[in-house]
């Protein structure tokens, strides 16, 4: 009797293909690399800049970005004291001179003083009533041509002012202090220069010179005015072998780079920081000691 056929082995089903490490490793893989952080974003911007993948001004305007939602408006508003602001009973000739002399295209216009904002002049409606006015000692016709003024608070933070302006079309508004009373006023174009750094045009002046006093004992300075002028216009004996500039001299003498509101005494000035930002003092405030 011949030997039954050989039962035939059995073939192992197809395995599916092998796919190496679990779904959760080879994801945790792929984010390793992520920052978890705005410190370690920041960190990996700056490496793509060394590495020469993005260039220093694009690595500064992202650092930028992300300041804006740290600085709150007092960090980067124009003070009260340095507010070129018309007042309500000036004439036409008042108002050209202060609008020529100064160049800006908006101006906050104030009643009995300076905490009693009545609304926003623009310089482009200067032009009509030039033209029409025969007399140019006539009050101006600030009711006609007034605009409304945008108050903000202090705090409020200037990623949130961005989005706001440019929301509602705005390019400037009234800062107010907790007492209600006007801490200053802040351009839209100093929430960019937040980002982009400085943004100077044709009509701004050369800060490097410019010491403007406010009262006997009080006077605005550039934080750019060069030591030997300093010296020159208040008689002063400030060294400039380590700093060249005044902005130069606060910062050596407070340690690191001052921000607005520091205040420190260098003989018989006191210096105030009035505005600065991530890379110098833009304004100081110097008082003279009473003797």
């Amino acid at each position: 009797m011949a030997d039954p056929s050989p039962t035939p082995a059995v073939q192992p089903a197809e395995s599916a293909p092998v796919t190496g490490d679990p779904w959760w490793r080879r994801w945790a893989r792929r984010v390793a690399g992520a920052p978890r952080n705005r410190t370690e974003l920041l960190a990996q911007i700056a490496a793509a800049r060394d590495a020469a993948l993005i260039d220093a001004d694009a690595a500064e305007m992202v650092r930028g970005v992300f300041e804006t939602a740290e600085l709150q408006v007092r960090d980067i508003m124009i003070p009260r004291a340095q507010m070129a602001a018309m007042e309500h009973e000036w004439s036409v000739a008042q108002v050209l001179a202060q609008a020529t002399e100064t160049g800006h295209s908006r101006f906050p216009v104030v009643g009995e003083s300076r905490d009693e904002v009545l609304g926003i002049l623009l310089a482009k409606d200067l032009i009509n009533v030039a033209n029409e006015t025969k007399d140019p000692s006539a009050p101006f016709p600030f009711s006609i041509h007034l605009r409304s003024a945008v108050f903000v608070p202090e705090s409020k933070r200037v990623n949130v002012l961005l989005r706001d302006f440019r929301r509602d079309h705005q390019h400037m508004a009234i800062v107010a202090d907790e007492y209600g009373g006007v801490a200053g006023l802040v351009t839209i174009e100093d929430v960019l220069e937040t980002i982009v750094g400085d943004i100077d045009d044709e009509y701004d002046e050369d800060e490097a010179a410019q010491i403007l006093r406010l009262d006997s004992q009080r006077y605005s300075v550039a934080g750019l005015t060069p030591i030997e002028d300093f010296n020159e216009y208040f008689k002063a004996d400030f060294p400039d072998e380590d700093f060249d500039t005044v902005g130069g001299l606060v910062t050596h003498e407070l340690g690191h780079l001052p921000r607005r509101g520091e205040s420190v005494h260098v003989g018989p000035f006191q210096f105030n920081v009035q505005r600065a930002d991530r890379r110098r003092v833009q304004q100081l405030q110097v008082t003279l000691s009473q003797t």
